[in-house]
């Protein structure tokens, strides 16, 4: 597989469906350069997103700004492409505001991070919500994703969960078998659980899309009121099923009782392995301190 932008840009527009889109993710260090070949070639660019890294690693030698995000272009085929995007699973995964073209998404850590050894398995792992987050907005179940660069696999692991097939192209045989153990250990969501919508401050926000997609909360979930009266269904974009009724963990836990209003971090409750009930606003706070500058 040749690092040629011209070259595997027009591989990959050879094989692209036409109402497919294409995502490349890079630094100011290529990112120019494939977007001026993205643009020679023909394909659309719909958005530049900004991968903004909550935890950035620092430049320790002091002589420049810390590199503190990534650039990704989504481009189709041409300008008047039929491509897939899910606008409302978007919206819903941002706790029903429109999704902006920056995200803030931790880079990759802790039990996610791969390691042999003892050292990182890449140097450039990309976190799975970052994957999670392309694949609901512009894919469905069933669809065919490709990665030519695939690294540890997380394009097929993030595929894997949300039942999208996946072809990898990776010529470095470590990497190779990194990828393949860990997408034997991925387990895909069940059907119901991947329905996503389709229709109609004191401290930093944190969407409770954002603890699905970095796997505080699975998919396929039940979260119950303290009382056990009322259970709904985490689905895969963030909102809640109860009843055949969708909505954000507000709209839901208002509909259930039959209440103007509601605070769903306070109202709905998760149980632990050792089924324990604890209110989700504490995944929240989790989520907040592992994520601090």
């Amino acid at each position: 597989m040749t690092n040629s932008p011209q070259e595997w840009l027009a591989e990959a527009r050879r094989i692209l469906k036409p109402d497919g889109t294409l995502w490349v993710i890079g630094s100011y260090h290529n990112i120019f350069r494939v977007g001026a070949t993205l643009q020679d070639q023909g394909f659309w660019i719909l958005n530049d997103i900004i991968w903004r890294k909550s935890n950035p690693m620092p430049n320790f030698k002091g002589t420049r700004f810390t590199n503190a995000h990534e650039t990704l272009i989504w481009a189709a085929k041409s300008e008047k492409a039929r491509y897939t995007f899910h606008y409302r699973s978007m919206k819903t995964l941002n706790d029903e505001l429109q999704m902006r073209s920056d995200w803030v998404i931790p880079i990759c850590g802790g039990k996610e991070r791969l390691k042999l050894n003892g050292t990182k398995a890449h140097p450039t792992q990309k976190p799975e919500a970052l994957l999670y987050r392309i694949l609901l907005a512009c894919t469905n179940p069933g669809d065919v994703v490709l990665d030519p660069f695939f690294g540890t696999g997380t394009t097929g692991a993030v595929a894997k969960r949300l039942q999208r097939h996946w072809i990898g192209c990776e010529r470095d045989s470590t990497y190779c078998k990194v990828a393949e153990e860990r997408i034997e250990m991925a387990l895909p969501l069940d059907e119901s659980s991947l329905e996503t919508m389709q229709s109609p401050k004191s401290q930093p926000r944190v969407a409770f899309g954002q603890l699905v997609e970095n796997g505080y909360l699975r998919a396929g979930a039940q979260l119950t009121d303290k009382k056990r009266r009322f259970g709904a269904i985490v689905r895969a974009d963030g909102s809640l099923v109860w009843n055949n009724k969708y909505g954000s963990i507000h709209k839901i836990g208002a509909l259930v009782q039959n209440a103007p209003s509601c605070n769903g971090w306070m109202f709905w409750y998760y149980q632990t392995r050792e089924g324990e009930l604890k209110v989700i606003d504490e995944l929240r706070q989790n989520y907040l301190l592992a994520n601090e500058p």
